[in-house]
């Protein structure tokens, strides 16, 4: 095993170290889940149901520990019991949808005498390796709908926010239902190839160059792959738009947990008559948001999580200045403390040739560009390879959706944005271009990623001859 150590956001120090599990740890934890799951899955939905309950439960009690852990890690405070409280309500959901899901089939089949039964056989132990934007709620959005399907589940969270995994493995080991059934290892990259090497399928939320290893290394075993990869999400305002609302929204979008969402709306393509009205509103806007520092529990922009990102944001912005886009407000990187944070940040005269206009930022950046027509706002947004999300905003709902539904994205809100997180449960989403592949990890029927489909086919009738098998008359 090696030593790895980690940054406080909030400070710029290394102030937690911790030792990386190494092939063998990971292939021990990957055998006990293993060694669990067949009892788990034979244990049936209701049993899981109220085990993870159980857990949910657990986590409530356990709140402050892990939520100051993950404060410390991401250098935010609110989110962070948001994410605590976001894994009780996705169990509750996924339990009260199991049932419906994974409801037998028996019928008879468009042969005589032949009739058949579905089983869905879960896949033994799911790999997650997640990300550091939200490290629990991404460690679980995939794995509890594997869980309630009757896998086990082994977790790598980001090597980058590791604090939280402590007081999450008590909480764990607080359900004695769980043993086994939730495995965690701690480590870098080295640690994640190991657990792809040692599951039956493994789930990646992250950038779209180290998907694309996950999918490659993956392949070689011929496992299923699910990616939840970057996105460079757009939104168009159409003339005629409220600009008030479109300006509110787009923000808020931006902004959120520092722009640090794969999901945040990073391009902004406004028609001409208003382009100007709503630089000006969207720039009021940014300007009156604060920093959260010196008190985490004020203002609405925390610092980076990751200190890179900080150095990524600057570069696409001084690309985008080379090449003849203004900066309205913000801007600049700025250190207190240690802590590395940016104010939201405006950009006007954006244009596809900026890299901040093509690759993802992941900071709390909105470059505006102006378009003529329809047909050259719809063409610039599915200029890309990503295709995640995106927001459309129109004089009418029906107007914007006539837009929307010419977007190349897994979900488009409609005069807002960031509503898939309304759908969670129920409707689904899948990811064009890079953003991903796995099928939608949207809705209730996520679940079935998750279980192979089996058919049990029976036959109440005579066999065929061995006659059939004659060639005399063929």
């Amino acid at each position: 095993m090696s030593e790895l150590q980690a940054r406080n956001p909030r400070t710029g120090q290394i102030d937690y170290r911790f030792e990386a599990d190494d092939a063998a740890a990971v292939n021990a934890a990957v055998g006990k889940a293993r060694a669990a799951q067949v009892g788990w899955a034979q244990s049936g939905i209701a049993h899981r149901a109220e085990v993870l309950h159980k857990w949910a439960a657990q986590l409530q009690r356990d709140m402050e520990k892990i939520a100051t852990a993950l404060s410390i890690d991401t250098g935010r405070a609110r989110i962070s019991h948001e994410e605590v409280d976001a894994i009780g309500h996705m169990i509750h959901g996924y339990a009260e949808h199991a049932e419906k899901v994974f409801a037998p089939v028996s019928r008879a089949s468009g042969a005589p005498d032949i009739d058949f039964e579905q089983q869905y056989v879960p896949y033994p132990v799911v790999g997650v390796i997640s990300p550091w934007n939200f490290p629990m709620v991404l460690s679980f959005f995939d794995a509890l709908p594997a869980l309630m399907a009757g896998c086990t589940v082994v977790v790598k969270p980001s090597e980058v926010t590791p604090r939280f995994v402590e007081p999450l493995v008590e909480s764990i080991r607080a359900v004695p239902e769980l043993d086994g059934v939730i495995q965690v290892v701690r480590g870098d990259g080295a640690t994640g190839q190991a657990l792809i090497a040692a599951v039956d399928l493994i789930v990646f939320t992250g950038s779209i160059p180290t998907g694309l290893k996950v999918a490659q290394a993956a392949a070689q075993r011929l496992i299923p792959c699910f990616l939840e990869l970057g996105g460079k999400d757009p939104a168009i305002v159409l003339a005629g738009a409220d600009l008030d609302r479109a300006a509110t929204s787009i923000l808020r979008s931006a902004v959120y947990n520092t722009g640090q969402v794969c999901y945040a709306i990073e391009r902004v393509y406004v028609a001409e008559k208003v382009h100007a009205e709503f630089v000006r509103l969207l720039a009021e806007k940014a300007a009156a948001l604060a920093l959260n520092y010196p008190d985490m529990g004020r203002g609405e922009i925390g610092p980076f999580i990751f200190e890179r990102q900080a150095g990524i944001v600057a570069g696409q912005l001084r690309d985008a200045e080379a090449k003849g886009a203004r900066i309205v407000t913000g801007g600049t990187v700025e250190e207190h403390d240690g802590g590395l944070y940016m104010r939201a940040t405006v950009v006007d005269g954006a244009t596809h040739d900026m890299e901040l206009m093509t690759e993802e930022t992941f900071g709390p950046v909105v470059p505006v560009m102006a378009f003529d027509t329809v047909d050259e706002a719809v063409r610039l947004a599915n200029d890309t390879r990503y295709g995640l999300t995106a927001a459309v905003f129109g004089p009418t709902p029906e107007e914007a959706t006539r837009v929307a539904a010419r977007v190349n994205a897994g979900a488009v809100s409609i005069n807002d944005t960031d509503l898939p997180r309304a759908i969670t449960l129920d409707g689904e989403k899948m990811a064009f271009g890079m953003s991903g592949i796995g099928g939608s990890r949207y809705g209730a029927s996520t679940m079935m990623r998750y279980v192979r489909k089996k058919a049990l086919i029976r036959n109440h009738g005579e066999v065929k001859p061995l006659a059939v098998l004659s060639e005399e008359d063929a």
